[in-house]
């Protein structure tokens, strides 16, 4: 017959640590366009600072041009919002060792796709009082 012991603290299980519940995704809209445009620029894959720049550039058909430290004061808030993170991707030898790569959070990706619905109704709503033609797929 086995005799029961006690626990020390030492042999106490761990508890699960719970992180802190994010807010729903509506909370972050209406998003400033340039934020959303950064959220978009890193849905496919994550991207160094100029490769976001470029991104942006190119979705915008050259009516944004971002700054670079315009860039990283709106990288350090979404991060900080927790919509980004920085990537564990490394620059390939050829590359500069020095650049950080960037991808969008499950958050992120939540708040992008919410902030697209909100942009799509709004789109509606002026098709509807004609400001602007429905445009054909």
């Amino acid at each position: 017959m086995e005799k029961s012991r006690k626990h020390s603290r030492d042999e106490t299980p761990a508890q699960p640590v719970q992180q802190a519940a994010q807010p729903p995704p509506e909370v972050y809209l209406p998003m400033k366009p340039v934020d959303f445009m950064v959220l978009m620029a890193l849905l496919q894959q994550p991207r160094h600072g100029y490769g976001i720049v470029k991104d942006i550039e190119e979705q915008s058909r050259g009516q944004v041009k971002m700054m670079p430290g315009n860039l990283y004061a709106i990288l350090r808030r979404l991060m900080k919002d927790g919509l980004l993170e920085e990537s564990e991707r490394l620059p390939s030898s050829d590359e500069d060792q020095r650049r950080r790569y960037y991808r969008i959070t499950d958050t992120g990706r939540g708040v992008a796709a919410a902030e697209a619905r909100r942009l799509r109704h709004l789109v509606s709503s002026a098709e509807s009082a004609e400001l602007i033609g429905r445009e054909e797929a």
